[in-house]
């Protein structure tokens, strides 16, 4: 894949990211839910992929971004400028821990580093781009509760395990887990994924599966649909 990744409405520059457009990105982005955030803050922004995405979906808000990796946050800054959000989106280089506003936001997102405690990728960079501990996802919780509005919602993408973990210490912060999408492959694979949805207002739990393929190369109606705003090929 170049540089170069064109959507609909806009391009991300990924050179110099270390971590690049991937599956699990593109699917937050598109099934996220909000009435009208006019507020939103991304989380480990990486290209700026997610948070365009959002400019794009809800064009009342302000995005804000945030990456603790100084060159993708500088790419990240210079594809909102590239964009037609430009006005919308900021970028800030800086770790989630230390960031510090007194905002309070509609929609927190993040598709952020999961493998945790598993063997750290040698490259230093895309360690940090694809590594957390539990530390990490303790904090995120801790971090975003703060920074939630009162009817604020936090989007995610974990795999299994760490979605459950993330569940389990958001319902100990008085949060609540609203909808959980399980993302398989196609019908004959187990759970990969998982979506959650989590809240300050209880609600009864909304949950449902989503295949990416109905056959081997093929992908199937559902995920067509949900990209079909961004990606040229639909």
């Amino acid at each position: 894949m170049g540089s170069i990744f064109r959507f609909k409405q806009f391009e991300v520059n990924q050179e110099g990211c270390a971590m690049r457009i991937n599956t699990d990105g593109v699917l937050l982005g598109a099934a996220v839910q909000h009435s009208n955030p006019l507020r939103i803050l991304d989380i480990g922004t990486g290209t700026g992929v997610i948070a365009m995405m959002m400019a794009q979906r809800f064009p009342d808000a302000l995005v804000d971004a945030v990456e603790i990796d100084e060159p993708a946050a500088v790419r990240a800054e210079q594809n909102f400028s590239a964009s037609p959000f430009a006005g919308r989106l900021q970028a800030v280089h800086t770790s989630m821990e230390a960031y510090d506003t007194s905002e309070k936001y509609d929609l927190i997102i993040s598709n952020p580093p999961f493998f945790v405690n598993d063997l750290k990728n040698p490259e230093g960079r895309k360690s940090t781009a694809r590594h957390a501990d539990e530390n990490f996802f303790e904090a995120l919780v801790l971090k975003t509760g703060r920074l939630l509005s009162t009817e604020g919602l936090l989007w995610l993408i974990l795999p299994v395990k760490q979605a459950d973990f993330v569940i389990d210490k958001a319902r100990k912060q008085d949060l609540s887990l609203l909808k959980e999408i399980s993302i398989c492959s196609d019908v004959s694979k187990p759970v990969i994924r998982k979506i959650i949805c989590i809240g300050r207002v209880p609600a009864p739990l909304e949950q449902k599966r989503f295949y990416i393929y109905e056959a081997e190369g093929v992908y199937a109606e559902a995920y067509k649909h949900l990209l079909k705003d961004f990606f040229l090929a639909f």
